[in-house]
């Protein structure tokens, strides 16, 4: 019995010893966790759950857009004089023999029946014959209608004896970015190319006052002149450049909206140039010093900082200050917006500009006025009158000349300093008072006035007036 009572206690022991060294060394100590009885919702994210793919019926129907188009853009071809030595004797003698020769080669496109063909004023530049083939293969000479190189537009006409497949234009205005488009065009001989994209950007400026439609549609060297059209096979651009370092495609194509090349093919049909138009206003561009300085730099809309006295503007009652924000109901945020829509409009014309002034939004009709009635365009110069505010600010320095707006005269600009805000008081000797003595010596010698130039007096940015004789 003591033996049985001895083994009980021995193995109650040891359970107690086991359980101790358990509970000391092996288990984990629990943790108390307090808990909020305010139960956490699950956060959810909006997910469509419609299917991404389209059916058949979705999908944009681009096959009838190219068969409407491909047979009414051509292949355009650009012929030049090259005079240049062609043999040794020629080099010794000093000849310089006359040889005709391909200079370029682009697209066009037919937008009507009677064969009158638009393309890209540098396809055709410099052109004494230019000859259009069909995408039949069948080959034409062309006529030179006029051309606009301000928008890179040239007008042609073909004769046939019969009438031509053509593109009607459509609206480029009701265009939308992310609408499918067609880039096509005729490149090398290849007959009809066609690429496919979508718009990506509106009024894109690449060089100052331009209003381009920014495609993905893929367009090559060759393809310039051609036509963007929507999927109604309705021309809404004129294939014109891309944005490259290597001189191809990577990604990024531009088109002159058909809505201006329209305007400009009939100003050139009815007056035989391209008549320009203008509100009268000069903005403020939003990375300027000054348009920080005034807070204005971050504004949807263009911010008038000057109004020529003699415009359609100023007559209505637009003032220095306002800021534009519209056109006819259509919104304008930046300058391109608002010249790519005045592009389409004609002299005399009447639109409606919408104003914030202060607080209050104001609608002022305005009748737009003829660029040439306020600005000349002289030795790739553009001038216009100097205000009367900065002559009566400045009468001693500031009593007469024409105001420099613009130079693209390369020689000027790099070899004399010639410049923006240069106030032009002299060329050859005779006096500057206005652009009225800027436009005589338009009439008299034409732009190509530099052969012809022999001295230029100006008044610079600093109020310095200086005079460069040429030799």
């Amino acid at each position: 019995m003591k033996k049985i009572l001895t083994l009980i206690c021995v193995s109650a022991l040891g359970g107690l010893l086991t359980l101790g060294g358990y509970k000391l060394f092996v288990e984990e100590e629990q943790v108390q966790v307090a808990t909020d009885n305010n139960t956490q919702l699950p956060v959810y994210i909006p997910t469509s759950t419609n299917n991404a793919l389209l059916t058949n019926t979705e999908r944009p129907d681009l096959i009838t857009a190219a068969n409407k188009t491909i047979d009414a853009v051509v292949h355009v071809k650009n012929t030049q004089i090259n005079r240049s030595p062609q043999t040794w004797g020629d080099v010794f003698s000093g000849r310089a023999p006359e040889r005709r020769q391909l200079a370029g080669a682009g697209s066009g496109v037919i937008i009507s029946p009677d064969g009158h063909i638009i393309t890209n004023n540098h396809v055709i530049r410099g052109a004494v014959e230019i000859s259009i083939t069909l995408n039949d293969n069948r080959t034409y000479m062309a006529e030179l209608v006029g051309t606009d190189s301000k928008n890179d537009i040239a007008l042609l006409k073909i004769d046939t004896e019969e009438k031509l497949p053509f593109v009607a234009f459509g609206n480029s205005d009701a265009t939308q970015i992310g609408e499918w488009v067609l880039a096509v065009g005729n490149p090398f001989n290849l007959t009809s190319t066609v690429t496919a994209g979508i718009i990506s950007a509106k009024s894109r400026d690449l060089s100052g006052g331009q209003s381009f439609i920014q495609t993905d549609a893929a367009v090559n060297p060759g393809n310039s002149g051609g036509a963007l059209v929507n999927i109604n096979g309705e021309l809404v651009g004129i294939n014109t450049a891309i944005s490259s370092q290597t001189g191809s495609y990577v990604g990024y194509s531009f088109a002159v909206p058909s809505n201006i090349a329209r305007k400009i093919v009939e100003d050139i049909m009815e007056f035989g140039d391209v008549q320009d138009v203008i509100l009268g206003i000069s903005a403020l561009r939003r990375d300027t010093d000054e348009a920080k300085k005034l807070g204005v730099d971050e504004i949807q809309g263009v911010y008038v900082s000057e109004v020529d006295s003699k415009s359609g503007a100023a007559i209505a009652g637009i003032k220095p200050g306002d800021i534009i924000k519209g056109l006819d109901n259509i919104e304008v945020t930046k300058f391109s917006e608002l010249s790519g829509y005045l592009k389409t409009k004609s002299v005399n014309d009447v639109v409606n500009v919408e104003v914030l002034r202060g607080n209050d939004l104001k609608t002022i009709p305005v009748t737009l006025t003829k660029r040439d009635d306020i600005y000349v365009e002289f030795m790739d110069i553009q001038f216009k009158d100097i205000p009367e505010k900065v002559k009566n600010e400045y009468p001693e320095t500031y009593d007469s000349g024409a105001l420099v707006i613009e130079n693209k005269n390369q020689f000027l600009a790099q070899k004399v300093g010639i410049k923006r805000n240069y106030v032009i008081t002299g060329i050859n000797g005779n006096k500057i008072e206005s652009t009225k003595d800027i436009k005589a010596l338009y009439d008299k010698y034409g732009n190509d006035f530099n052969e012809n130039l022999k001295s230029i007096e100006f008044i610079d940015t600093y109020g310095q007036k200086k005079e460069i004789i040429f030799r």
